[in-house]
């Protein structure tokens, strides 16, 4: 009698469905366990500040006046978040950044279902290091959600997409795949729920009833 065996599921097989099963988990399971980085020495914040005073000379005097209106903490999280970021364009909007962002999520993930570590670390490094569109983040937001309580929300998406990048990477340094594989979903996670807040559904026309 002849005996059919059951194809064996490759290692980078498994990797990928778990990689779309990752995916499809709901916003409410977003990792944001990533430790918040440590606060950046003095010299470096008075650098961020001088920075941010200059996107406050760009911006126009109604979101000038919101953004001075913020509480010190609110101001002290942005900084913050500034100072993880070694690139700040001088041109890009933050559209333009967000799709740099995305291009490096899909080399990521090119990266990991091709074994590819070194590809994996650098693209995630990018990732958690993308450029600080024209003017800060601010401008780019709704008028209604410059304020105290939405600002703070961008704390831990942040440490979503970015922080969990960052382990990302560690972990596509030491060829853990598996590990970078379950990251990526958290990554996304991040993005998710931070785009819900933030942005809704791209490209909708107020022109349709």
């Amino acid at each position: 009698m002849r005996i059919t065996s059951r194809p064996r599921t490759s290692a980078r097989c498994r990797r990928g469905i778990g990689f779309l099963a990752a995916l499809t988990l709901s916003v409410g399971a977003m990792n944001v366990s990533a430790q918040p980085p440590a606060g950046p020495d003095p010299a470096k914040m008075q650098q961020m500040k001088k920075m941010m005073q200059k996107q406050m000379g760009l911006m126009k005097p109604e979101l000038r006046k919101k953004v001075m209106g913020l509480s010190p903490q609110t101001k002290m999280a942005i900084l913050q978040i500034y100072s993880q970021h070694t690139r700040h364009s001088d041109t890009l909007t933050l559209r333009q950044v967000m799709q740099e962002v995305l291009a490096d999520f899909q080399s990521v993930m090119d990266g990991v279902v091709t074994d590819n570590g070194e590809q994996t670390a650098a693209a995630a490094r990018r990732l958690a290091n993308h450029r600080i569109p024209r003017g800060g983040l601010l401008p780019y937001l709704r008028p209604e959600d410059v304020t105290d309580e939405k600002i703070a929300m961008l704390v831990p998406f942040n440490n979503a997409v970015e922080g969990n990048a960052k382990h990302l990477a560690a972990a596509a340094d030491k060829g853990d795949m598996d590990t970078a594989a379950r990251l990526m979903g958290d990554v996304a996670n991040g993005c998710v729920a931070c785009h819900q807040v933030f942005r809704g559904r791209p490209g909708v026309s107020d022109q349709l009833q």
